[in-house]
C-alpha cells in the first residue's frame, strides 16, 4: 500500500513538473535511469535513458526555456505547448508510477489492465498546472511591464527542476509543492478580480468625468 502511494506521489510530481516544463522532467529521469542507480525505468521506459533521446531533450530544453523568457513569445510558447505539456505529463507519470508500457502493442490488453490509468492522470495534472501557468504569466507580465517573465519563467524552471529530482528522492514533498501551487492559484484569482475591479472602477470614474 505504502508503495503504491509512493509511486502515485512519484507520478504526480513529476507531472506536475512536466505542466511547468515539459522535458525537465523526462531529461531527469533519463539522466538518472542512464547515469545513476537512483532511478530504475521500467522496461517499457527504457528509451528514456537513451543518448539520443537525451540529446534531443537537452536541445528542445533550451528552445522551450529561452523563449519562456521573453514576453508575447512566452505566449505564443505557452499555446504550442498546450499539447506537449500534458503529453509529457502522461509520459512522466507513466514512467515514474512504473506503468508497463506507453506503446500499445495490444489496445485490448492496455485498456483492460488499467495501464492507461496513470498516463491519462499524468496528462490531466500537467494541463491543469499548465493552464495555472498559461493564465499566471499575463497578469505578471502586465504587473511588472514584461520585465518579470524571465524572473517568472526561471522560478518556473527552478521549480520544475527541484520537483522532479524531489519526486523520485522524496515523494512524500510532493504534497508540500501542491498545496503551494493551490495556495498561488487561488491567490492569482484574488488578483486577477482585484485589477478587473480596479480597471471597472477607473472606467466609471472616466465615464463621470
Amino acid at each position: 500500500m505504502l508503495v503504491s502511494v509512493l509511486e502515485a506521489l512519484t507520478g504526480t510530481g513529476l507531472a506536475a513538473s512536466a505542466g511547468l516544463n515539459a522535458y525537465i522532467p523526462l531529461l531527469t529521469m533519463g539522466l538518472l535511469g542512464r547515469y545513476t542507480d537512483v532511478i530504475d525505468l521500467p522496461a517499457g521506459w527504457q528509451w528514456l535513458s537513451n543518448g539520443w533521446v537525451l540529446g534531443i531533450l537537452a536541445v528542445l530544453l533550451v528552445v522551450e526555456m529561452v523563449a519562456d523568457k521573453v514576453p508575447v513569445v512566452d505566449h505564443i510558447n505557452d499555446v504550442v505547448q498546450t499539447a506537449v505539456r500534458p503529453t509529457a505529463g502522461g509520459l512522466a507519470f507513466g514512467a515514474g508510477s512504473s506503468s508497463e508500457t506507453v506503446t500499445v502493442t495490444d489496445p485490448g490488453q492496455f485498456f483492460a489492465s488499467n495501464q492507461w490509468v496513470p498516463i491519462v492522470a499524468g496528462v490531466l495534472i500537467a494541463l491543469g498546472v499548465h493552464g495555472a501557468k498559461s493564465a499566471a504569466r499575463p497578469v505578471i507580465n502586465t504587473m511588472t511591464a514584461g520585465f518579470g517573465a524571465p524572473v517568472a519563467s526561471t522560478a518556473e524552471d527552478a521549480t520544475s527542476v527541484v520537483m522532479s529530482v524531489a519526486a523520485i528522492l522524496l515523494p512524500v514533498l510532493v504534497i508540500l509543492f501542491l498545496l503551494a501551487m493551490v495556495v498561488f492559484w487561488f491567490w492569482l484569482r484574488r488578483r486577477r478580480r482585484s485589477r478587473r475591479a480596479e480597471r471597472e472602477a477607473a472606467r466609471a470614474a472616466g465615464f463621470r468625468v
